[in-house]
């Protein structure tokens, strides 16, 4: 059993969205049973889904597609370590997965937090990566659609990303937040008529 890079994972095509509702709840229920095909299978879905969760949610950190890796690789196992004890009580598996990867990346967040202090420590060798011009022009566009993401009501923000950046149906983002698909679709239209009027007014 093989997890795989973040490289691998962003250069898969977008599968979670084409999985049925329920999918990964089926798989779950079999790995359970110890059907090693079925954990597999569920690790390779939940692996691609969760880190690009990840990169959404941690792109400001310092580092943030070495770290959205580590936590991806945290989530899956944790999940597998869960898995043992989890019962499908009718809640989707997909909320299971995303309440164990919130955890994570707020305990990522708090742990960048933590870490940057500053220091008088002197570099041994010259810094080789871009300059912050170069920096600055390669995130601009990222920076400001998450500065624009952070000023959406949670929930607003949180379906974005799973529509959006993780790639999740109407239905599969709706079974996650406890939304109908009907619901998710009018949020959405909502949350993105807010980005637009936000981004307006950054313009101005």
């Amino acid at each position: 059993m093989t997890l795989t890079s973040g490289t691998e994972t962003a250069s898969s095509g977008r599968t979670s969205g084409a999985r049925s509702a329920g999918h990964l709840g089926e798989l779950a229920n079999r790995a359970v049973l110890g059907d090693a095909g079925a954990r597999d299978e569920l690790l390779t879905a939940v692996r691609l889904m969760v880190h690009r969760y990840c990169r959404a949610r941690l792109g400001r950190l310092p580092g943030s597609e070495h770290v959205a890796d580590d936590v991806a690789q945290e989530v899956c196992l944790a999940m597998l370590y869960a898995l043992p004890r989890y019962r499908d009580e009718g809640r989707p598996f997909e909320a299971f997965v995303f309440a164990i990867a919130a955890h994570k990346v707020a305990d990522a967040q708090r742990s960048a937090i933590r870490a940057a202090v500053p220091t008088e420590d002197l570099p041994d060798a010259p810094d080789t990566r871009p300059g912050p011009e170069d920096q600055a022009v390669r995130h601009s566009e990222a920076a400001l659609v998450r500065s624009l993401l952070d000023r959406l009501p949670s929930v607003q923000r949180e379906l974005l990303i799973l529509r959006v950046a993780v790639g999740l149906s109407a239905q599969e983002t709706g079974m996650v937040l406890g939304m109908t698909s009907g619901a998710v679709r009018v949020a959405q239209h909502r949350a993105l008529s807010r980005l637009r009027v936000l981004a307006n007014e950054v313009a101005s």
